[in-house]
């Protein structure tokens, strides 16, 4: 008498964390706690942790970054635009540069709010791709060309402190 296996029911498939959330519900609400949680008292100005943890020296804006990060890359995965992930890490980016000067930075990285405008980045960039791809685009063509313009004025100015140096 030869015994037939037992099986059971089919498994269901395997449901990753990613698929059981609300992504744009996540990213609002990290990015309100990061950058608008606290109101500082006697103002009207809104701090969040990202501020907080900023302040740890050498370690807070890494941390904050890396915590920031997670909007970005859910970004990423949801398929948005090329151009307005670009944006995303530039706006990450100052936060964590402009981040760096003790005490000065972290005044001016409360104002930056980094995740909040990557929070709607990505909310603009799922409601009309088209239109965030541009608006992305230009923003960062304006910044190349500011680059580069700061580039060819700092040439030119070496070019002729140069020519005056050796001009004596």
């Amino acid at each position: 008498m030869a015994s037939e296996p037992i099986t059971g029911p089919p498994a269901a498939p395997p449901v990753l964390l990613t698929d059981a959330i609300d992504h744009k519900a996540a990213v609002r609400t990290l990015a309100k706690y990061l950058d608008n949680v606290f109101v500082v008292p006697g103002t009207n100005f809104r701090v969040g942790l990202d501020t907080l943890i900023g302040l740890i020296p050498g370690l807070g804006d890494v941390l904050g970054s890396a915590i920031g990060g997670y909007i970005i890359l859910v970004a990423a995965k949801l398929g948005v635009p090329k151009a307005v992930i670009g944006r995303m890490l530039l706006n990450q980016g100052i936060d964590a540069a402009v981040g760096i000067v003790p005490f000065a930075g972290d005044l001016l990285d409360a104002a930056w709010r980094s995740n909040a405008k990557n929070a709607r980045l990505l909310e603009q960039a799922l409601e009309d791709p088209a239109r965030a791809r541009r608006g992305s685009t230009w923003v960062l063509i304006g910044l190349g060309l500011v680059v580069l313009l700061i580039g060819a004025a700092g040439a030119v100015g070496t070019w002729l402190l140069v020519q005056y140096l050796f001009a004596r």
